[in-house]
């Protein structure tokens, strides 16, 4: 039991004196589940006062939030989140093009409102939108665990800092990574296990551009890796799965990886069973 009380007055004083600038998950995770429910709600507001009571408590939910961070803020709490929710109007335009692409895109949805409340892409990618605009007001910390929050719900891993255009489509989605650098045009479409990555990751590269650019009208199929600061994919090219890419290609091109899938069959004196794909 000695040891024990020695070991936490150890932690005490370490822990005092390195205070944990870091708002609560908990709260985090609530903020942004209300967020989603105060754009895209499922039950409305019976007026718009009630509607507008529930945009007041969710202002007093970022306040208590930016407090507990307030050091490392380069503005008040106060003049944050009146900008905040300034931007929601810009936010929640570009989901509606965000629910509306994933509509049109895919056969298997039949109708926005089951794009909006059901597909694991899009609300990723409205906690994505929701957590960017944060980091464009330069709110440390809060964008990262709300994304991350958002990453264990879907397993799409999406860093707030990238900058993603207009009419964004994930298809699917488990395993898609979106690096902190990567710039994406208007109109890609990125299917499962999609990386945006860096080549190198030294500590000291943290505030340059790493990632990948992707223009306007993209697709990404399964499984594609697309790597490197400098790799840009030009406008309206297709990247077939699997394919794994560290250089730029033109605009219009179609990026595929050659395979063989062998076939043989149980008969083995018959040779014309035999095939390759």
């Amino acid at each position: 039991m000695e040891n024990l009380r020695t070991f936490i007055e150890t932690l005490y004083n370490h822990n005092i004196s390195e205070p944990c600038l870091m708002p609560c998950k908990t709260d985090s995770n609530r903020f942004i589940n209300d967020m989603f429910q105060l754009l895209f709600p499922l039950d409305v507001p019976r007026s718009t006062d009630a509607y507008f009571l529930r945009f007041r408590e969710s202002e007093l939910q970022l306040k208590k939030l930016l407090y507990a961070i307030k050091p490392l803020l380069k503005e008040e709490p106060e003049k944050i989140v009146a900008d905040f929710f300034n931007a929601l109007q810009a936010i929640y335009s570009k989901l509606r093009m965000d629910a509306m692409a994933i509509y049109q895109f895919d056969p298997a949805a039949a109708s926005v409102q089951e794009v909006i409340h059901a597909y694991p892409g899009f609300y990723a990618i409205s906690v994505y939108r929701i957590s960017h605009q944060l980091v464009k007001q330069k709110v440390p910390v809060l964008p990262r665990i709300i994304s991350e929050y958002a990453h264990g719900r879907t397993g799409i891993d999406i860093n707030p800092g990238a900058n993603i255009g207009d009419s964004f489509f994930i298809d699917h989605g488990t395993g898609v990574v979106i690096g902190e650098t990567t710039d994406i045009g208007n109109h890609v479409k990125i299917y499962q296990g999609v990386t945006l990555g860096a080549l190198q990751v030294e500590k000291s590269l943290a505030s340059k551009k790493r990632h990948p650019t992707i223009e306007d009208n993209v697709i990404l199929y399964a499984g594609s890796t697309v790597l490197g600061e400098r790799t840009v994919i030009g406008h309206d090219s297709v990247i077939g799965g699997n394919v794994w890419l560290t250089e730029s290609v033109p605009p219009y091109s179609v990026v595929f990886h050659k395979s063989e899938v062998k076939i043989r069959t149980g008969n083995k004196t018959n040779d014309t069973n035999n095939s390759i794909i």
